[in-house]
C-alpha cells in the first residue's frame, strides 16, 4: 500500500470534515506535517470538537492528531457555572452506567472536571459521555481513576481472547504484556480505528486500570 503524502492527508481530512453531517462547522483549518494532523479554528460547542477529531481519526495514514479547536459558544448556549453544574449532576445521576455517588464534578468557566474512583473503565467513559453534549460545556477533563475490585492473574490471556473475538486481524500484529494493573500494547496496526479497537479490548479486561498504548499506525 502506497503511503499517503501530507498533501494527500490534508485533502482527505478536509474532505471528511466536509462530508460528515455531525461536523456542522465547515471552516476548520487542517494542517499536516509528517502524518500529524493539526485541527484549528473555532467551533460552537464541545460536541463539534469531538466530531472533528473522530472524523480525522478515520483517515488512513493519520499518525497523530493535535486538536487545537476552541469552543466559542453562541449567546443562547452560554450557561452560568452554577446552572451547568446542576445539569452535570443530573446527567450523571440519570445515566445507569455511572456510579454517580463515586464521581465528583467541578465547573469553571464552562469547563467540567470529573474526578473520583470507579471499578471499571466503562464507568469512567460513561461519566464523560453523559456530560459531553450538555449545552454550555466548553470542555471536559476526565480525572476519574479506575480502581478495580477484582484482580485477574490471567489478564493477558483475557485480552488476547478479546482481541481474537473483536479484532482478529489485528491480534496477530499486537503484543500484550501485563504488569500489575497496567497493560502494555506494542506492535503495528493499519488504521486508527484498528488501534482504537485493540485499546478497547485491553480496557475491557477485569483488573486493568491503565493501558500504555505504544501501537504505531501505518503500513
Amino acid at each position: 500500500m502506497t503511503r499517503k503524502t501530507d498533501t494527500d492527508l490534508q485533502r482527505d481530512v478536509a474532505a471528511e470534515l466536509q462530508w460528515d453531517p455531525t461536523v456542522r462547522e465547515k471552516e476548520i483549518a487542517v494542517a499536516v506535517k509528517d502524518g500529524v494532523v493539526t485541527l484549528g479554528g473555532f467551533v460552537d460547542d464541545y460536541a463539534q470538537k469531538l466530531a472533528a477529531e473522530r472524523a480525522a481519526k478515520r483517515i488512513q495514514g493519520v499518525r497523530a492528531i493535535s486538536e487545537q479547536l476552541a469552543v466559542k459558544l453562541s449567546d443562547g448556549a452560554v450557561r452560568t457555572d452554577t446552572d451547568l453544574a446542576h445539569r452535570v449532576v443530573d446527567a450523571l445521576r440519570w445515566d445507569v452506567e455511572v456510579p454517580d455517588t463515586k464521581v465528583r464534578a467541578k465547573v469553571e468557566r464552562g469547563w467540567v472536571s470529573l474526578d473520583g474512583e470507579v471499578a471499571w473503565q466503562y464507568e469512567r467513559d460513561a461519566a464523560e459521555r453523559a456530560i459531553r453534549y450538555l449545552t454550555g460545556v466548553k470542555g471536559v477533563s476526565n480525572l476519574i481513576t479506575v480502581t478495580p475490585k477484582v484482580q485477574e492473574r490471567d489478564v493477558e490471556r483475557k485480552i488476547r481472547e478479546a482481541l481474537h473475538r473483536h479484532a482478529d486481524q489485528e491480534a496477530a500484529k499486537v503484543s500484550v504484556a501485563a504488569t500489575g494493573r497496567t497493560v502494555i500494547l506494542e506492535g503495528r496496526v493499519d488504521t486508527w480505528s484498528e488501534r482504537t479497537e485493540v485499546e478497547r479490548a485491553a480496557w475491557s479486561a477485569p483488573g486493568v486500570s491503565f493501558v500504555d498504548d505504544r501501537l504505531t499506525v501505518g503500513v
